[in-house]
């Protein structure tokens, strides 16, 4: 009589440790899960329905909702593939109604019918005064600029600026250079009215009236607050002291990095009293301008604006790269009402 055949051992993992690997998955998954809808409930309710966005590490994250976003859905969907229906399931729901709240951003809005003159405007954060002052006049040159805003102005990039041919481009200037990231400055193809600086900022945020040709005066104020995860409170505290928008005030550009997103409630707040993103206007309110460096594939965050009174109206935005800095240039055409 024959004996039976024993299975042939290496074809199937025994029962207990795919139970075991199973377990594994599970659980990894639950904790990616929870993180990621803390993340989501921080930036959805907090943020969005409190209207706070809390500490520094808090507004940190929030900063990274976009990044956050795409990678809860790539979670969701691994979370499906592997058959744990109710951790993809909520993770899905969630990364929905986050795209839901930032898809207008990436989608161009109505915009006023203005009919004035034209303003181009850039923004240059110089990186510690490390950024090559030969590519920043080159910028200006190629998007022939009328107005550029330069933060973390150092004396001596004030000077290797100057040397590069700024001032024959942009001759009327109204610079702050100071140590370190604290110097900001404005300059400009029409003259200048120097105004005082804005707010009680650690770093230099001066403000000057633009004379355009034919049109009313432009007030610009090179914007420039405190990193949230140096201090919250002071952060929020800046941003609340940038001037606000109002029917009867002048015509006013904020040009610069606001170490703010537009997830975070601080900078919707200053833009719900009479502003927009100009970027935001026209389909661009994505794309990300920090941090802009070597070991990423592409920045993270979206924190350098041109914010407009919402009389006017963005006609074309662009970003670009800065050798040696650590954040995009960011460029607005906006036209003025008429």
């Amino acid at each position: 009589m024959r004996r039976p055949r024993e299975p042939v051992r290496g074809h199937e993992q025994p029962r207990p440790r795919r139970a075991l690997v199973a377990r594994v998955v599970t659980t990894v998954l639950v904790l990616l899960a929870a993180a990621f809808c803390a993340a989501a409930v921080l930036r959805l309710v907090v943020s969005g329905l409190l209207w706070t966005d809390g500490n520094r590490y808090t507004t940190a994250l929030l900063a990274l909702t976009p990044a956050v976003t795409l990678a809860g859905g790539v979670l969701g969907v691994l979370a499906l593939v592997l058959r744990r229906l109710w951790v993809g399931g909520i993770v899905t729901a969630l990364v929905v109604a986050l795209v839901a709240v930032m898809l207008p951003r990436a989608l161009p809005a109505e915009r006023p019918e203005s009919d004035g003159a034209t303003v181009r405007v850039l923004t240059v954060n110089l990186f510690f005064g490390r950024v090559d002052p030969e590519a920043v006049v080159e910028l200006v040159r190629e998007y022939e600029v009328d107005v550029l805003t330069v933060l973390e102005l150092h004396p001596r990039t004030a000077t290797e600026l100057d040397a590069a041919g700024l001032g024959e481009l942009l001759p009327h200037q109204h610079f702050m250079p100071a140590p370190a990231a604290a110097g900001s400055g404005i300059a400009s193809r029409y003259p200048l009215e120097e105004l005082g600086e804005v707010g009680g900022s650690w770093f230099r945020q001066p403000s000057a009236r633009v004379r355009l040709d034919s049109a009313l005066p432009v007030e610009i104020v090179a914007v420039h607050t405190v990193p949230p995860v140096t201090r919250a409170t002071d952060w929020r505290a800046e941003l609340r002291a940038l001037p606000e928008a109002a029917a009867d005030d002048p015509l006013r550009i904020l040009s610069g990095d606001f170490n703010a997103t537009l997830d975070h409630a601080e900078l919707r707040r200053l833009l719900d009293s009479g502003y927009a993103d100009a970027a935001g206007q026209v389909g661009k309110g994505l794309v990300p301008t920090w941090p802009l460096q070597r070991y990423l594939p592409v920045p993270l965050a979206t924190l350098d604006h041109i914010v407009l009174d919402e009389r006017a109206s963005a006609r074309d935005v662009a970003t670009a790269d800065v050798p040696s800095g650590d954040h995009r240039a960011v460029f607005a055409e906006i036209v003025l009402p008429g």
